[in-house]
């Protein structure tokens, strides 16, 4: 697999604290595969109550993050194939809780949303690795907001690891 380092420059300031969950060690195919792991590890020990708690009215369930995490993981490599390959046309946002309020994930059977973010993230993962450092620093716009195809793969493992992270000092410290 290859080194791939986060971006230094270039991406707008909303984006750091997710490039601030990113190591800082280049192995972002690894981390990308191991949070996967981590992330079954954890889901499998919870129970559906668990799963199905919202630590404050109006939050998602734990549930809802985990499809929340396949629904960007489709955007992000979206994103990503389209600068990638030098297409510069302006990307569109997306209304996150829009996708969740209409994904029903607290009447999926767990095991489906783990294959569901699985399988998104082998395909990702084959994806990155064959990403050349020219596309990788290919850069282009989203939600009127300049990126490179290098942002959004760090991106995403960075956002994984924040709502990871908030599953476990949000919900399961107040379940």
């Amino acid at each position: 697999m290859q080194i791939i380092h986060k971006p230094t420059d270039g991406y707008a300031s909303f984006y750091q604290p997710y490039l601030d969950c990113v190591p800082n060690d280049g192995n972002l195919l690894q981390h990308l595969k191991d949070i996967i792991t981590e992330t079954e590890m954890l889901v499998s020990t919870l129970s559906e109550e668990q799963l199905l708690h919202r630590y404050s009215e109006g939050k998602w369930t734990i549930k809802d993050v985990l499809l929340h995490l396949s629904d960007c993981e489709r955007v992000i490599i979206y994103r990503a194939t389209r600068i990638a390959r030098a297409d510069t046309t302006m990307l569109p946002g997306f209304d996150e809780s829009l996708f969740v309020e209409n994904a029903h994930a607290n009447s999926r059977d767990t095991e489906s949303i783990l294959a569901e973010l699985k399988a998104f993230r082998a395909a990702s993962i084959i994806f990155i690795d064959s990403l050349d450092d020219a596309a990788l620093n290919r850069s282009g716009t989203a939600n009127n907001f300049p990126l490179s195809a290098r942002l959004l793969v760090n991106h995403l493992y960075g956002h994984h690891r924040h709502h990871l992270n908030i599953i476990k000092e949000r919900y399961l410290q107040t379940a």
